[in-house]
């Protein structure tokens, strides 16, 4: 019986490679395809897949709050996290968010096919690296920063997303069909719930974290 896979990541030539290889395999089969954390969640509603693999920095809903939606609709769906991110608070939200596994993207092919198979089998996996973070207790450390943008609104994490890529507040306005006022009053929100001062601030923030790239 094959098992079958939901792929979540916003960047499409990742996200068509990584189905076009997994492809190759007997086993796999690919059900379904999404470019963000709200699709992803659709999605899977849809298609009922064994296994999503979960990007983190998606628009619309990124991928500790899709999984944990997700998880609480569908909880026999295991979510293997499959992320550039290697910092600890990341691992450890998608941990609580109820991941099965952590891999990150630079991964080989036959690790994420493992990976896929031992989620499957309802076992636990993650990498090396993140093992060694858990078994020194890393992981269960709070950020000194307190508060990330995964406890953001969805639409919080919208607009986030939008402003570190560098979008005026007029021209997120348009995008959302929303007032100039209602995209300032969340802009507002996040800078306070970041603890960061401006907009260029929180897209120095959003670079550090990997959530967007000079790319």
């Amino acid at each position: 019986m094959p098992i079958n896979i939901l792929i979540a990541d916003d960047h499409s030539l990742f996200r068509k490679g990584i189905a076009n290889l997994l492809s190759e395999a007997e086993n796999i089969t690919i059900v379904a395809e999404a470019e963000n954390g709200q699709e992803a969640v659709d999605k899977a509603r849809e298609f009922n897949p064994d296994v999503v693999i979960m990007d983190i920095g998606m628009p619309v809903l990124n991928g500790v709050n899709a999984t944990a939606k997700l998880l609480a609709e569908m909880p026999q769906v295991k979510v293997i996290a499959l992320s550039m991110h290697t910092d600890t608070h990341y691992v450890r939200e998608m941990l609580e968010a109820g991941v099965s596994g952590y891999l990150f993207k630079n991964c080989d092919y036959k690790e994420l096919i493992t990976a896929i198979e031992t989620v499957f089998a309802g076992k636990k996996y993650l990498n090396e690296q993140i093992t060694e973070m858990v078994i020194h207790g890393y992981l269960g450390k709070k950020d000194p920063i307190g508060v990330t943008e995964a406890e953001l609104t969805e639409r919080e994490s919208e607009i986030f997303k939008l402003l570190a890529e560098g979008k005026s507040v007029r021209e997120i306005a348009d995008v959302l069909f929303v007032s100039v006022k209602t995209v300032g009053t969340h802009r507002q929100h996040i800078l306070d719930k970041l603890n960061l001062k401006t907009t260029t601030d929180l897209i120095k923030y959003a670079l550090q974290k990997g959530i967007i790239s000079l790319d």
